[in-house]
């Protein structure tokens, strides 16, 4: 399968360090960093993640520099701190210098289109909902936008359960879009069109990425038996194993 992935992307970068006292000049701890890691992050993150599945994957997203910086406590690895460097990117149409056009990707012979929305600038509202129009494939969508009219033509709207409660009140005016909900609510699982499907307790790591991993084989088990119902179960596999590791973790 071949999967078009749009959206922005970032550097995922953990810092571990060992903490043994505070701070004297402020209640803070003391961080002494001991080892650090880095991984392709947000829709490079999704992009791993399908590779991974065994899909082929073609990815538009941002050429600047975004980066999210955790501090972790090595021994508990209870994250302690989160510094994001250069948190804004430039829009889709900065990708000119590469002599394309944004339907120049979207006419590629692609199976499915991926958008991944993290809201950093490099897609707006007009731009997700001229990309579902021109796709002759099924899309999936993960934004973080507050929905409405201009997600109607998506087939599939990812979101997390408190993005949920920031659009409780604007979903009623778009009664299109309840069934094309896909609500991932943590520990509990995830819900479409009222149905729960649950996911079985294990220790929790780091939730880092899980909804990536979570869109990732989402559509990929979609687009193998074209049954939403079996790839939110394989979705929810997904997310579970790799909330059990620590950091970004592909599948």
């Amino acid at each position: 399968m071949k999967i078009l992935i749009i959206g922005d992307s970032c550097i995922d970068e953990f810092i571990y360090c060992d903490i043994e006292r505070i701070c004297p000049e402020a209640p803070v701890p003391v961080l002494k960093p001991v080892r650090s890691q880095q991984n392709p992050g947000m829709a490079s993150n999704v992009v791993t993640n399908l590779k991974a599945l065994g899909a082929k994957v073609d990815l538009v997203t941002n050429t600047s520099k975004i980066k999210k910086t955790r501090y972790v406590d090595a021994r508990s690895g209870q994250m302690v701190m989160r510094v994001d460097k250069n948190d804004k990117c430039k829009p889709i149409q900065s990708l000119a210098s590469t002599g394309k056009t944004m339907p120049y990707y979207i006419m590629e012979n692609h199976d499915a289109v991926v958008i991944s929305d993290y809201c950093k600038g490099f897609l707006n509202t007009h731009d997700i909902q001229q990309i579902a129009e021109m796709a002759k494939c099924p899309v999936f969508l993960d934004t973080k936008k507050q929905l409405g009219d201009w997600c109607k033509d998506i087939n599939f709207i990812k979101i997390n359960e408190f993005e949920h409660k920031k659009n409780f009140e604007t979903i009623p005016n778009y009664p299109d879009l309840i069934d094309k909900l896909i609500i991932t609510r943590g520990s509990k699982g995830c819900e479409h069109k009222d149905k729960l499907y649950p996911v079985p307790k294990v220790p929790i790591k780091d939730v880092s990425g899980a909804g990536d991993t979570f869109l990732a084989g989402l559509t990929v088990e979609y687009l193998k038996n074209n049954n939403i119902e079996q790839a939110i179960k394989f979705a929810n596999e997904c997310a579970t194993t790799v909330v059990q590791k620590r950091g970004v973790t592909t599948l």
